[in-house]
Formats: C-alpha cells, structure tokens, sequence
C-alpha cells in the first residue's frame, strides 16, 4: 500500500512545491488550503503526471473546529495519513506598535494555534502505527528575535522549540519529527506580508522556492530533525551562538529595517 501525507497551505510556494514531490515520490495527498480551483487543478495534474491520488480539503485549518473535521472527515473515509506536513503560514511587516492587531491573532492561529492542533490530532495514529512523520515548516527566523516582524519571529521560534521537543519525546516510536527553515525565499510570502520594503528583501539573497522544497523534501525523507536549506542560511543559524542576544536582535533591526533607514 502506497503512504499518504496531508499538506496544508498548499496552493502555492513552499507547500505547493512540497506537493510536487511528494506526488513525484508516488506518494497519495491530501492537499488543504482554502483555494478549491486551486486544489483540484493539482489533484488533476498530480493524477495524469504521476498517477497519485489526491483528496481536496478546500478549508481554512485557523477556523474553529476545522482541522477537527478534517480528521474526522478523513477517518470516515478511511484514509490513514502517514505524514503531516503542517505548511499554512504567513507574516506581518511593521514594528508592533503599527501592526493591526487582528491580523497578528490571525498569524498566531494559523502559525502556531493550527499547527499544534493538526499535529495533536493526526501524531497519536503514527506513534500506534509505530511509523510516520509531521513535517513543521518554521524559517531561519526561528533561531533570532525579530525587530520589525516581532510576532511573526516569535511563532516561528515556537514552531522550532516545539518540533525539537516533540522530536526527543517521540524517540524510539518510530515517527520523526522535522523543522524546515528556509531562509527568504521566493514566494507570495514577501508580498502578503509587506517586507518587500525592508534592506533584507533589497539584499537579493533569496532561495527558489523549489530549491527549498526539495531539500526539505529529502532532509524530511531521511529523517533529520532540522533542514536549513541554503549554506549561507546554515551559517546564519550559528551566528546567535557566537553573539550576545543584544547585538544579535540588533543585527536583524539593521536588516530588516525599511530602506532609506
């Protein structure tokens, strides 16, 4: 029997990337995000590409009671989810006293409240199965305090902490627990949530999102707890090693700065 693994937010950039190759890999889907147009039209090409199978789940995880349904939903047609990709995410530019604050509620339920529940949910079944996987896509960002996107690095150190946690606890069960953190990355990302503006952007040190997803891809495959894709990111993760807290945050205010600052 082939595996199957859930994705969300997956109608574009790194998600929708990570669908590929799964797809590629022969793995069955289950693609969520809010987009059904967009869900069906991978379901297709994913079915004619690699002849794989996709279920579409057009919903949005930060809702009440959602990835609930969609456990139950899944369960009731009996598909078992080997792997859990919890990919929905997005950030908010601005210092936090300019940032809407409904927005930020809104990135903290989608980047940490959305992602913890997905994983409460589908892991029990894994660890039963002793086999599987839950994939939590955090960013560089997760190893800084962030200046200027202060919430946004926050969830994502969240999605870091966590992970490894969860890792240690799950030794031995066979199931593996990954972080991938990607740097900037070329995706609707920087447009969503208004970076576009900051020297770090202007920098043009930006990863393809492919690139991106594919060595997530095999990082996840082969079972490693943290993927850094990029070298010069893997550098950048050691540098709050070496610093103090404050000259790092300060480091990351210069970057992210608007320019002209």
């Amino acid at each position: 029997m082939g595996k199957t693994v859930l994705i969300t937010g997956v109608s574009g950039g790194i998600g929708k990337e990570l669908a590929d190759r799964f797809a590629k890999g022969g793995y069955d889907l289950v693609l969520v995000a809010r987009s059904e147009s967009k869900l069906v039209e991978l379901s297709k090409e994913y079915k004619k590409k690699y002849d794989t199978y996709a279920t579409v789940i057009a919903k949005d995880v930060t809702l009440p009671g959602v990835p609930e349904g969609i456990f139950a939903e899944l369960k009731e047609k009996g598909i078992v989810v080997d792997y859990l990709v919890n990919n929905a995410g997005f950030g908010l530019y601005g210092t936090f006293l300019e940032t809407n604050l409904e927005q930020e509620m809104n990135m903290i339920d989608i980047n940490i409240k959305a992602l913890t529940i997905m994983t409460k949910l589908f892991l029990p079944d894994m660890v039963n199965r002793g086999q599987g996987g839950v994939m939590n896509v955090a960013s560089l960002v997760s190893f800084f305090p962030g200046p200027m996107m202060s919430i946004y690095y926050a969830t994502k150190a969240y999605v870091l902490s966590f992970t490894e946690a969860l890792e240690n606890e799950l030794s031995g069960t066979g199931v593996t627990v990954t972080a991938l953190c990607p740097g900037l990355t070329s995706t609707g990302f920087v447009a969503r949530s208004g970076m576009g503006e900051s020297k770090m952007f202007q920098s043009g040190a930006i990863m393809e999102a492919g690139q991106v997803a594919e060595e997530g891809y095999r990082g996840f495959i082969r079972g490693d707890t943290i993927i850094i894709p990029g070298a010069r990111n893997r550098l950048m993760a050691f540098i709050p090693r070496l610093l103090p807290r404050k000259w790092v945050t300060r480091m990351v205010r210069s970057t992210q700065n608007r320019t002209g600052h």
